[in-house]
């Protein structure tokens, strides 16, 4: 296979033009480098190497500007429209920055296309004022602010090419405008001659030079066009060069210097359609572990979504020797990005002398925070969690550092006083402690991220110190994201050997034998209507500015470009829809199978990853004798009421929790957790209830107890959850829950004595402790728990358990006391209940005849719900409400039966229903 650059070379060898004296101009400096080394391969004799420009570069030499970045275009910006702008109705930075991207991008455009702003911009201001408000006779303010920016656009553009000019700088577009004004004169200067390869979509100014160059004998000009789309009047890979056959005059006497006819030729083209980016990932290293080291060499894999780069490095099989990276790494990416972007995020956020604990956790958690300072910020996370420190102040911060990362948290979490070069004094000190914690050799590439970000915070610095309009972190924190956003990390290799792995743009004017494109998928190739633009669309077409059209032909012509001289394509698209991608194959896809060439071979076809069959099955743990200690460890400790219905549950959650320990790790709560709410509401009535033991309980000790339900309910939320406000957002109305359950509670209470009922309280949280017989056994089992309260009601006695939730009447029935040890959902208020009735009549035996039953808080209504035994199901059955000693005597039965059974070495744990993660 012959590349084009080299078809190039030879035509201009034969015709023995003077390479040494020739300036070549290309479409980027990747193409460039290949050039040189084609050069060299076919020159017998030694020469000079010619010059190599990228258009870019050129173009800055014939304007006489040197180009300024976007960032550095946007400071100019603001300065310029502060000249224009009367103090008063000047915006500050950063709300200037939100609107002034887009109008440069505008004004890059205007530039390349050499559109006469004046009569472009008047254009556009008589759009917006008819787009809004042709209709109203009389403008108010506003309308008359918003016309006035439309109308003030001409005196924005000419003072900010004025205020770049005195420093011989200008941003992309205004060094397009000078070096298309000024290139008559530089042709007729030049005493070299010029030769461009490679390009496609030339905007008007880049036409205007090189048909100058053209017209004054200066230049040649080659296009990598293939004969079959030159003739082809309606395909878009041609589209750009038609026209200027059409109406470049030199075309009118002169005809192109090479068509090439490589696109017919013999091709194997393979549609892949693959699940996943990540599959696509893997797919490419599949496809590149089945060629030679020959076929290697001659190979690139481009990438048309570049966030699949480290997937696809990371899947490259062991014959890949060497790969040449010809695309940066987004350093955004780099996981110590991350890190500085939150401290300036937690740090640009106003607020008070606390911190928010989701910030300092994203610090804390990072990575390298947590190498460099050992297990202190481990520490310091525990602490978060297990205080329920949802703002946590500098001092608790700063609390039992250990010297040696003292200065590293002072750095990070005491106060940068809104202060950018305080910030930036900040992050390059830490940037140094980080870099003398680390070791060379086993933390090169983190070491390479932080030398990166190094010089992104001097360049930030050198903003700062040159422009005043960065006066807070906000400002500072968006610049930065900015600036990470537009930086690439650079790979280092052999440019000419081993497998080429690049993006779309990087393979422009390159020819491969063998090519592997990703994510040929609509919305990436091509890209889509997408547009970061004030112009509208047909403001566009009437001054000929690029529109959607013409960037979808861009994206054409390099498609079929990889094609044009490749053997053996493999062109893989994601089958899967994942957030905005909708997991359809590219245009070009269909394009190409309709347009087949009789030499072209395609198939289409989809693969799968090998996904193995995994039975599940219902987790079973047999019981050893390790876990049969621990059980009768727990016997000997008592079986709570929720331990038991545990296991009633799912055994192996019982496992799980009693017999391995394993507990849910705690995390802070943010918003008050139900568990905690059910927590401060038996604790508020606990507080009231306790001082009145052994005593008749009054309509008036009920309403003093309502009178300090606020105050108590506050004390008992910093007691469970935190120090935290609660007078606002999800905690204000969790609190106002909390209030209301108790302030029911004592109305209801109070209700029923006003009924004339009589109510003295007996106990009140009380610890219950007592023996349970289990003959068959030969270890002693215990039974704990605390019951809510004891009273006697009307002379009863009562044994109550309180709910924040909501339960009605039928949860506390039970038909049939075989079903009580195996039905969670229906018997387990009942279980639990009948459970406290036994321990406290082993401890004190009951009365004959007594009641146990739950208060629901949701179901005040409902009142004092009291446990049921029927004789049937359904309607008509007879209920039995007193708890007898028959009562009790069958409820053993069934809960000696149910500790047998955790006890038995025979009977394993068994999971009773297939969950998600259960493990």
């Amino acid at each position: 296979m012959t590349s084009f650059i080299e078809q190039v070379l030879l035509e201009l060898l034969s015709r023995k033009v003077n390479i040494s004296a020739t300036t070549f101009i290309l479409p980027s400096k990747r193409a460039g480098s290949f050039l040189i080394n084609k050069l060299s391969k076919h020159t017998k004799n030694p020469i000079f190497a010619p010059r190599v420009l990228s258009i870019e570069d050129f173009a800055e030499e014939v304007a006489g500007l040197s180009s300024v970045d976007n960032i550095t275009a946007l400071f100019e910006f603001y300065a310029a429209y502060l000249t224009c702008t009367p103090k008063e109705k000047a915006e500050d930075f950063d709300t200037f920055a939100t609107w002034a991207q887009t109008l440069l991008h505008d004004f890059n455009e205007i530039d390349r296309y050499l559109i006469d702003y004046k009569s472009f911009f008047g254009y556009l201001g008589n759009i917006q004022e008819m787009n809004h408000w042709y209709l109203q006779e009389e403008k108010t303010p506003l309308m008359e602010n918003y016309l006035l920016f439309w109308n003030k656009l001409p005196e924005y553009y000419e003072e900010l090419q004025k205020q770049l000019e005195k420093r011989n700088q200008a941003y992309q577009g205004m060094v397009y405008r000078r070096a298309s004004e000024n290139i008559r004169q530089f042709a007729e200067a030049a005493s070299v001659s010029f030769v461009f390869i490679g390009f496609n979509a030339l905007n008007n100014a880049e036409q205007n030079i090189l048909q100058t160059l053209l017209a004054a004998g200066k230049a040649e000009v080659f296009w990598d066009i293939d004969e079959i789309f030159l003739k082809d009047d309606q395909h878009d890979v041609s589209l750009f060069l038609r026209q200027y056959l059409k109406s470049w005059p030199y075309y009118q006497e002169n005809r192109l210097n090479i068509v090439s006819n490589s696109y017919s030729s013999s091709k194997n083209i393979n549609m892949i359609g693959v699940p996943k980016n990540i599959g696509q990932a893997k797919y490419v290293g599949e496809l590149l572990s089945k060629l030679s080291p020959e076929d290697l060499q001659q190979t690139a894999v481009v990438l048309g979504d570049e966030s699949l780069l480290l997937p696809v490095l990371n899947s490259l099989p062991p014959n890949v020797g060497e790969v040449n990276i010809t695309m940066g790494f987004a350093l955004k990416n780099a996981p110590v990005s991350s890190l500085f972007e939150h401290l300036l995020k937690m740090h640009s956020t106003p607020g008070n002398d606390t911190r928010y604990y989701k910030d300092l956790m994203l610090i804390l958690s990072h990575p390298l925070f947590q190498k460099v300072t050992g297990g202190h910020s481990q520490k310091l996370m525990e602490k978060l969690r297990k205080e329920n420190l949802v703002y946590v102040t500098r001092d608790e911060i700063m609390e039992g550092v250990p010297g040696n990362v003292q200065k590293l948290f002072e750095i990070c979490f005491l106060d940068w006083k809104n202060d950018p070069g305080y910030a930036l004094q900040a992050l390059q000190e830490l940037l140094m402690i980080f870099k003398n914690r680390l070791d060379t050799d086993q933390d090169r590439l983190t070491l390479e991220f932080l030398y990166q970000l190094h010089l992104v915070v001097n360049q930030l610095t050198n903003l700062y110190q040159k422009y005043p309009y960065i006066n807070s972190l906000k400002i500072l924190f968006s610049l930065f994201k900015d600036l990470l956003a537009s930086r690439t990390v650079d790979f280092r290799g052999k440019p000419f050997s081993g497998l080429q792995l690049m993006g779309m743009l990087e393979s422009r004017v390159l020819d491969f034998k063998n090519v592997i494109l990703t994510s040929v998928n609509e919305g990436v190739l091509p890209a889509g209507k997408s547009s970061n633009s004030f112009i509208p669309f047909d403001l566009k077409c009437k001054y000929n500015l690029p529109t959607y059209k013409e960037k979808d032909a861009v994206y054409t012509y390099h498609f079929y470009h990889l094609l044009q001289r490749a053997e053996q394509v493999h062109l893989l698209y994601n089958t899967e829809s994942d957030g905005l991608n909708a997991g359809e194959k590219s245009r070009f896809l269909l394009q190409l199978e309709m347009e087949a060439q009789s030499q072209h071979q395609i198939k289409n076809f989809k693969v799968t990853p090998v996904v193995p069959p995994v039975p599940v099955h219902l987790k079973t743990i047999e019981k050893t004798p390790e876990i049969l200690e621990k059980i009768k460890a727990r016997a000997a400790a008592g079986f709570s009421p929720s331990a038991l219905t545990t296991y009633i549950r799912n055994p192996l959650d019982f496992y799980k929790q009693y017999v391995l320990d394993l507990k849910e790790r705690e995390e802070v709560e943010e918003t008050v957790a139900y568990n905690t709410l059910g927590n401060v509401v038996h604790d508020t009535l606990e507080t009231f209830y306790e001082p009145w033991l052994q005593s008749d309980v009054t309509i008036q000790m009920l309403e003093r107890a309502m009178e300090r339900t606020n105050d108590e309910i506050q004390k008992q939320f910093r007691n469970h959850y935190t120090q935290a406000p609660l007078d606002s957002g999800k905690n204000l109305l969790i609190y106002e829950v909390a209030r209301r359950y108790v302030v029911n509670f004592l109305k209801w209470e109070i209700k029923n004595l006003e009924e004339g009922n009589d109510l003295k309280i007996l106990k009140v949280e009380e610890k219950l402790h007592a023996q349970f017989p289990v003959e068959e056994l030969d270890f002693p089992v215990f039974l704990k728990g605390t019951v809510d309260r004891v009273d006697e009601f009307n002379g009863k006695i009562r044994i109550i358990d309180y709910k924040t939730g909501k339960v009605e009447q039928s949860k506390v029935e039970v038909v049939e006391w075989e079903e009580i040890n195996s039905d969670y959902d229906k018997y387990s208020k009942p279980f639990q209940i009948l459970t406290y009735a036994l321990m406290m009549d082993v401890a004190d035996p009951l009365p004959p005849e007594f009641e146990a039953g739950i208060i629901s808080f949701k179901n005040l209504q409902g009142g004092f719900l009291k446990f049921c035994k029927k004789d049937k199901k359904g309607y008509g059955a007879k209920k039995e409400n007193d708890i007898t000693s028959e009562t009790l005597e069958a409820f053993k039965e069934q809960l000696k039966n149910l500790i047998l059974e955790i006890c038995d070495p025979e009977t394993p744990f068994v999971e009773k229903e297939i969950k998600q993660n259960a493990w």
